[in-house]
């Protein structure tokens, strides 16, 4: 699995708190970042998606993160996370920037999936992505991180 966000985490803390669930995530979770866009903001979406795309391998499930996407819950998530690696391919988590995804990102992704309609900072969204893709996890295998919902 691969996530891949655009910006750079530089916040020790925060960069613990992904080292908390990445340690545990089996498969384990590559996280690629991508330098921000410069220009326009239609300039900074087309080079953030050449360098997104660039960084998925070709026959990759990609997961967008974008607005518009499905919202799931936890047991949801965890079914997609298990039906999506079940594929046998590259599953890839993308955060775009500032600006959003471009288009390019949006029409290649498999799925897309959406935190909600508040809107958050990219390094929260990183935070709160890698401890669901955690808690999916141990959902499937029944660990009790999560509390809830299944027996």
């Amino acid at each position: 699995m691969k996530l891949i966000a655009v910006g750079r985490m530089k916040d020790k803390s925060e960069q613990a708190l992904v080292a908390r669930y990445l340690k545990r995530l089996r498969p384990k979770l590559d996280i690629v970042e991508l330098a921000d866009g410069r220009g326009s903001p239609d300039e900074i979406k087309r080079r953030e998606a050449q360098a997104i795309l660039a960084a998925c391998p070709d026959q990759a499930f990609l997961v967008a993160l974008d607005e518009a996407g499905r919202a799931f819950d936890s047991m949801a998530f965890s079914d997609a996370v298990a039906d999506w690696s079940a594929l046998g391919r590259t599953l890839c988590f993308v955060i775009g920037g500032a600006e959003g995804l471009d288009a390019s990102v949006i029409q290649r992704a498999d799925a897309k999936l959406t935190l909600g309609t508040l809107t958050w900072p990219h390094m929260l969204v990183r935070i709160m992505l890698v401890e669901q893709i955690y808690r999916a996890q141990a959902i499937t295998a029944g660990h009790p991180y999560h509390r809830s919902g299944r027996p």
